[in-house]
């Protein structure tokens, strides 16, 4: 029998209904997706380390969410324009559970900051 993928299992309980937190406890005690996390977690870590602060935090998934986090990784260690860190700060919004709420406050921001303008 193949094997469920993560997301598979996520959007099982997506379906249920659970949201945020209560999908992340969810999937902290399936033991088929924790069984299928640590097979990738080992796998992936060795090709991108990860920190434990963004282990905890981010969703991680996907082999993509491995990569997009360690090009941020080598982008913070730059000298990035202003507008760039508001950018790669943006993207690591989205390996979040909540990942649409960053977007709107950002999107806030905008609306905001455009709106005191004259035309």
């Amino acid at each position: 029998m193949r094997e469920k993928s993560l997301q598979a299992i996520e959007d099982y309980y997506f379906r249920k209904g659970l949201r945020g937190d209560k999908l992340r406890k969810a999937t902290q005690n399936d033991r088929e997706y924790v069984k299928i996390l640590k097979k990738r977690w080992s796998k992936l870590t060795e090709q991108f380390p990860v920190k434990s602060q963004d282990r905890k935090k981010y969703v991680l998934s996907t082999d993509q969410d491995y990569e997009i986090l360690g090009k941020i990784y080598k982008l913070e260690q730059k000298r990035l324009s202003n507008n760039d860190k508001v950018l790669v700060k943006l993207v690591r919004t989205q390996l979040e559970h909540h990942w649409r709420t960053p977007i709107i406050k950002f999107l806030n921001g905008l609306v905001k900051k455009y709106s005191d303008r004259k035309k």
